[in-house]
């Protein structure tokens, strides 16, 4: 990011409404929170749900504390990153959704409106779970948090429950198409943030007179590492050299220049976690409609940190690093693509041997990163257990927070970059300068 001014964003109109429209839509998404369903004693469930560990924690972490709050945003965005997964399996396996997928922004607009359809179908499911196995078996001393259970407040709960996520699935496309960054991993960055301040004060509340000097900077130091090592691998990157050939095109000489393909070794970002979360919660839905066995399965892996429930997390963030990156990056297009622009990389032959080099370059670089987030997500959530941090502090969160942020940075640094100051008309406001002229100067 160097050679860009960021007080430059207040000129710019455009990024200014982008950055205003972003926080508006975030702010609606807060005050939402705190709506609670109707028939639920909100006081009694949070009680209820005090000290919950595992699944129920991830569930509640990436709705904002919706959850515990009994919410009519208590499914929070997870049902459409269900949708999301299942139209993208389908469209390995299924053949009219991977002809959409070719269709270019004609099929893209078709398969999200069938991710729309999917997801008011999964809330259905979803809120029925949450209101027969969360909120109607919570209680505490003080009483049940459903004075009136049955099926006049099961219904109530889907039709609250499935409209507040249709309006959640609104919102996120919303601040992606007209705001900064991605409309889904900022409600669930937004959901993460607003809820550390709480945790930490509960924190010292829960251990007053029992906090070590040693303990506080263990776990300092726990995230701040844990911080720098997520920065150091989303912006990591194998760069492949490309050449390109010298052409002749009348009287000049076009070609002969080299650059590279940077390759991130983290290409699916902070999906993984988000994506391994909302499959672990299937059981919980399938156990709500009687499904035989998905009672004690859903028990074992809302256990809390048991090796279940880290051993499954594990294994499908490794799935789905591999999974999303085999979706959104493909070999033979680039491959074909440097074929078509009259480049290659040097040593190997273009086409087919191409598309096996990037191929078998991007395995290698997605394994290291599939451990890397699995060894994020697990190991600093394991070790703060020991210090009975909460849960938000975890290496979950943690990723999510500064993954969603980098990535917003970089948005506003693109935005930033294809803006000419000088038709602004502002005397002494410097021109902003880009990487290669920075480093040209220099």
């Amino acid at each position: 990011m160097a050679g860009v001014d960021f007080s430059n964003i207040t000129r710019v109109p455009e990024l200014r409404k982008r950055i205003l429209f972003t926080l508006g839509m975030l702010a609606v998404y807060r005050v939402g929170v705190f709506i609670t369903t109707p028939g639920v004693n909100r006081n009694i469930l949070k009680a209820s749900a005090a000290g919950s560990k595992g699944l129920m924690s991830v569930l509640n972490l990436f709705s904002g504390g919706a959850l515990e709050n009994a919410s009519l945003f208590s499914l929070g965005i997870m049902p459409y990153v269900s949708a999301s997964i299942i139209m993208q399996l389908l469209g390995m396996v299924y053949k009219p959704v991977e002809e959409l997928r070719k269709e270019g922004e004609q099929g893209r607009r078709k398969i999200d409106q069938y991710t729309r359809y999917g997801t008011v179908l999964l809330a259905l499911f979803q809120s029925w779970g949450v209101a027969t196995t969360v909120l109607e078996p919570a209680q505490t001393e003080a009483g049940d948090a459903v004075a009136h259970p049955g099926i006049a407040f099961r219904l109530m709960t889907i039709l609250t429950l499935t409209t507040g996520t249709a309006f959640l699935m609104w919102v996120g496309e919303q601040i992606t198409e007209r705001g900064i960054g991605n409309g889904i991993s900022m409600l669930i960055f937004a959901g993460i943030v607003t809820d550390i301040p709480n945790s930490i004060a509960n924190y010292f509340a829960t251990n007053k007179g029992n906090i070590q000097p040693l303990t506080l900077a263990a776990v300092v130091g726990i995230v701040l590492a844990t911080v720098a090592v997520i920065v150091f691998f989303e912006r990591a990157q194998r760069r492949i050299p490309i050449q390109y050939s010298r052409r002749q095109v009348g009287r000049r000489v076009y070609g002969g220049s080299q650059t590279h393909l940077p390759l991130k070794v983290n290409t699916s970002g902070t999906i993984p976690p988000i994506f391994a979360s909302s499959l672990l919660s299937f059981p919980a839905t399938l156990a709500s409609f009687g499904v035989w066995g998905m009672d004690q399965l859903s028990n074992l892996i809302s256990g809390g940190s048991n090796w279940l429930f880290n051993t499954g997390y594990v294994l499908l963030i490794v799935f789905f690093c591999f999974f999303y990156t085999a979706v959104t990056f493909q070999p033979a297009e680039v491959a074909d693509n440097l074929k078509k622009q009259q480049a290659n990389i040097p040593g190997i032959r273009p086409g087919k041997q191409t598309a096996d080099y990037i191929d078998r370059v991007l395995t290698r670089i997605t394994f290291g990163g599939a451990m890397y987030v699995a060894a994020v997500c697990i190991v600093p959530t394991i070790v703060l257990q020991a210090f009975r941090v909460p849960f938000v502090l975890g290496g979950t969160s943690v990723m999510i927070v500064v993954g969603v942020a980098l990535d917003t940075v970089s948005q506003v640094e693109a935005q930033l970059l294809t803006k000419n100051y000088d038709a602004l008309g502002v005397t002494g406001t410097p021109k902003l300068r880009g990487r290669r002229e920075a480093t040209e100067a220099s």
